[in-house]
């Protein structure tokens, strides 16, 4: 591929914009750490939810769904899919009860819910859970993802550096690293949101140019699905949301899928399995632009939006160009770069430059997001909480700056360890199997306790590396019921190991349950002693029953998107324009709790 002047003059200018940025909202991310972290909770609600939707685009992504698309077909996608009805939990169930608990990070809310040294302990053993091995396996993966793009992409020389031969590639991703450090550094969320916002434009625009040079290649969307079948067998398997069809005797999944793995999917991991970005209950960088809204409402519109460009707008460029590799490449071994090779095989000048552009986009926003999001762990749940508690604003941002470069540091070290991106990802769903019933339940139910997280999170990553090493090498090679397997042994075994806890551990003290439900008014059953005894009555969770019919509007109205598109672009009108109906149906239902603006 050859890179023009033109080309690398837009690739020069998207650096340039993002540490102008970072320069702006430098003064302003360094007033305290309320500005640097959460800047000061004034963010409105389209800024936030941009944000997050950026976050998740990393330079991963794309590659991972072509991957599960030219293996497995559209549905390949229920490995993330499932996660919508998660999601839709957050919006009408929980960003509320985040924004009312005015913390700065989720691990705080450990001192908020529960009292006591168990609660400092799972404040500060959460805080450097999530912040290390987390966040840098998080960090690790799609550094490795941007080095394959740049090594297929661009085929750069190797360099001499202090007498040591380091590749070409690393070095371009060492300066697209040095240069979001540098923003994230200085200026903190200001300088993160809305490099964020730049950086979501120019990289849904790449994708999406790419996506149509694609079909454009394979001869059109018609020739595509005819194509498909010679790969897949037929065109359902090919293009089916669902991995299963209908046949005289009864129902079936396709070789890729069995039925159980469809089965923890759908009824199992979508509540039970810690994501990033998908947690049930919330938390994590998602929880951290609750924060920074500005407002409740602000907070839950953000997280709606989220969930809406996330799941039914934002993966048909990636599924199409997925697909088109199949046909483009058929023999390609390692699925994940077909992506790659497709851009540099297509694209011309200037939008061979874009792309460069978007894919340091999408690398970027979510390395700056992760620096910024553990260092608050860091910083504000275990050095201000354990090391040093009565310093200045100015102290601890410029601690929060030596955290990010830190975390920086030590993503590096990370990235040579991890080899597939899509098996990272199998790697956190399976460590986090286990905890997210009570991640759930600590908003609704006042028995759980300190010990019920801390044992929850505990027996979760115990079993689920136990899982991997005895029961996981029972099965085939990538055989898809190995992970649903060890999934569901998790789930069960550390559900019955958190709850033996919670029963045989104290209750949290009268005074600590007050004090939550007066910060926060949970509501619901699960609360009526609580709320009994401060006066308040039986009151009903925040929303109500409205609140449950929202959750099912919110997830059929995604669902029918997602589909609804789907159905559209692979020539299917009819069916496409009726789920776009009905997604239209179930938004107006959601919209009537938009309505008051207080």
């Amino acid at each position: 591929m050859t890179i023009t002047p033109l080309d690398w003059a837009i690739v020069a200018a998207y650096f340039l914009f993002c540490t102008a940025i970072g320069l702006f909202f430098t003064k302003r991310g360094g007033k305290s750490l309320d500005e640097y972290f959460l800047s000061g909770r004034q963010v409105p609600w389209w800024l936030a939810g941009t944000a997050m939707v950026a976050t998740t685009f990393a330079a991963d992504t794309p590659l991972v769904v072509a991957a599960l698309v030219a293996t497995k077909g559209v549905a390949g996608n229920w490995l993330w899919w499932n996660f919508v009805m998660s999601g839709m939990l957050t919006v009408f169930f929980f960003a509320r009860l985040w924004r009312r608990a005015e913390v700065m990070t989720d691990a705080e809310l450990a001192e908020v819910r529960y009292g006591g040294r168990p609660a400092a302990f799972l404040r500060g053993f959460r805080a450097l859970y999530l912040a290390i091995p987390i966040n840098l396996i998080i960090l690790g993966w799609v550094t490795r993802a941007m080095i394959k793009i740049l090594t297929i992409s661009l085929g750069l020389q190797d360099v001499t550096i202090a007498g040591m031969t380091v590749s070409g590639e690393v070095v371009a991703v060492g300066i697209c690293f040095a240069i979001t450090a540098l923003y994230a550094v200085a200026a903190g969320m200001w300088a993160v949101l809305w490099t964020d916002l730049v950086q979501f434009v120019i990289k849904m625009s790449a994708v999406i140019v790419l996506a149509v040079y694609a079909v454009r290649a394979v001869g059109g969307i018609d020739v595509m699905k005819i194509k498909l079948v010679e790969h897949f067998g037929s065109e359902a398997a090919a293009l089916s949301v669902l991995p299963v069809s209908a046949t005289a005797t009864g129902l079936h999944a396709y070789a890729w899928m069995p039925l159980l793995t469809l089965g923890v999917y759908l009824s199992v991991q979508w509540w039970a399995a810690w994501y990033p970005g998908a947690e049930p209950g919330g938390g994590g960088y998602i929880a951290q632009r609750i924060f920074s809204a500005r407002s409740e409402r602000d907070g839950v519109l953000a997280t709606l939006f989220f969930q809406i460009a996330h799941y039914a707008l934002r993966p048909w460029p990636w599924i199409v160009t997925g697909l088109a590799t199949v046909i483009l490449y058929p023999n390609l071994q390692d699925r994940e770069a077909g992506y790659v090779q497709a851009f540099v095989d297509l694209l011309p000048t200037p939008w061979r430059g874009f792309m460069l552009a978007g894919f340091a986009a999408a690398y970027m926003s979510t390395v700056a997001t992760h620096l910024n999001w553990g260092a608050s762990y860091l910083v504000n749940d275990f050095y201000k909480r354990f090391v040093k508690r009565d310093a200045s604003q100015a102290h601890y941002v410029a601690v929060s700056r030596a955290a990010t470069i830190l975390l920086f540091l030590g993503s590096i070290a990370v990235t040579s360890q991890l080899s597939s991106v899509e098996k990272a990802w199998e790697l956190l769903l399976a460590l986090g199997a286990g905890t997210g019933l009570v991640l759930i339940l600590r908003w609704y139910w006042w028995r759980i306790n300190a010990w019920s997280e801390i044992s929850a999170t505990v027996a979760s990553f115990v079993i689920s590396l136990l899982g991997f090493a005895f029961i996981k090498p029972r099965f085939a090679a990538n055989d898809p019921n190995a992970t649903a397997t060890v999934m569901l042994v998790t789930v069960a075994c550390s559900t019955v190991v958190w709850l033996t806890v919670t029963f045989l551990t104290r209750p949290e003290p009268d005074a600590v349950l007050d004090a939550f439900y007066r910060r926060v008014r949970p509501g619901g059953p699960g609360w009526a002693a609580v709320s009994a005894r401060l006066g308040f009555g039986r009151e009903p969770i925040p929303g109500g029953a409205l609140a449950w019919t929202n959750w099912v509007a919110g997830v059929v109205a995604v669902y029918a998107t997602l589909f609804g598109i789907g159905k559209v672009i692979f020539g299917f009108t009819g069916a496409g324009l009726g789920m776009l109906a009905v997604a239209a149906a179930a938004f107006y239902w959601i919209s009537r709790s938009f309505k008051d603006p207080a």
